[in-house]
């Protein structure tokens, strides 16, 4: 057992299984005292099992460490609050907060329906205010907290089928800087992490989706390596495990990590990245005036626009007005 987080309460939503439970052994592994939120739950969102959580708890408690399940569905107020209520029924304190918990309601635009636009929303963005609007409280009071939320390249990048998703998780981003800039004077960092590891959800992924995601350079496609060429991209996947994005989670947490806020970091097996913020523009135009729409058919094209691919391009067979201007 480590000390990095001794005495610390970290509370932490979906972590019964993946990356959440692999982030809840390492805090308690450093002697954090945590709270396991999980309702155990499908990947889709239905269904209901204590199991997962009380499974962690109990691996918590086996090491030597302290630990306490919750099983709160936190798309309700009531719900995230409850997670927040048990840190402190439990052990008087709250120093920090992860927010993991996601579903997935894969569908491309056309088909998606309300209801799963509704639900993945509910779960995936409304999730994280509602155990981060008592934790703020909180923090905000005793002038200290760490709050590290998870999005996705999904909503960073974007992930045909997965509009639902994606939103959700751009909205998480959004969260992130704007909570950072809220709390931040009252010494509470807001953090975010868009990993990539192979989990539960992401298994739930069709093939047919994976190979549309790779052929536009957004995800590996998976299955086995074409030739001995691949054995480097091989590698490098059998490194994308949940356990490979604990690391900078915790690290997040630190007391010496006071100074990183409002940040989001890319994790997938040994790479860590820093993403640059959507604000403000990396390249631009300028006029002293009312641009005409002449003088844009010229600039946007050769200048603005000027060597960035369409990350979906129209298929050949596609005719489309203006594709050889």
């Amino acid at each position: 057992m480590g000390n990095l987080l001794e005495g610390k309460v970290i509370a932490m939503t979906g972590a019964g299984r993946g990356i959440g439970r692999e982030c809840a052994l390492l805090a308690a592994s450093e002697g954090a005292r945590v709270v396991v939120n999980d309702p155990g739950v499908n990947p889709d969102g239905t269904g209901h099992d204590d199991g997962p959580a009380a499974q962690v708890v109990e691996e918590i408690k086996k090491m030597g460490g302290e630990a306490v399940a919750n099983f709160a569905d936190v798309s309700t107020m009531e719900g995230g609050e409850s997670v927040i209520r048990t840190a402190l029924d439990t052990w008087g304190r709250l120093d920090g907060l992860i927010n993991l918990a996601a579903i997935l309601r894969d569908r491309m635009i056309f088909n998606l329906t309300e209801e799963e636009w509704d639900d993945v929303i509910r779960v995936d963005l409304k999730g994280h205010f509602t155990t981060i609007k008592p934790a703020s409280v909180l923090m905000r009071q005793q002038r200290y907290g760490r709050i590290v939320n998870f999005s996705s390249v999904s909503g960073l990048q974007g992930n045909s089928g997965q509009a639902n998703y994606g939103a959700a998780k751009a909205g998480v981003a959004g969260l992130t800087r704007v909570a950072a800039r809220d709390l931040g004077r009252y010494g509470v960092t807001v953090n975010c992490i868009a990993p990539g590891a192979a989990t539960r959800l992401t298994a739930t992924v069709p093939q047919s989706a994976r190979e549309l995601r790779a052929q536009r350079g957004i995800a590996a496609a998976g299955g086995p390596p074409q030739a001995a060429a691949n054995r480097a991209a091989e590698e490098a996947a059998a490194m994308r495990t949940p356990d490979m994005v604990a690391p900078m989670t915790i690290y997040l947490l630190l007391d010496e990590a006071w100074n990183i806020n409002g940040r989001i970091f890319q994790v997938a097996g040994g790479h860590i990245g820093l993403l640059a913020d959507l604000y403000p523009p990396f390249r631009n135009i300028y006029k002293h005036g009312k641009w005409t729409l002449d003088e844009l058919r010229m600039l946007v094209p050769t200048q603005l626009m000027a060597g960035i691919a369409n990350p979906a391009p129209p298929a050949d067979d596609i005719k489309i007005p203006g594709r050889d201007f």
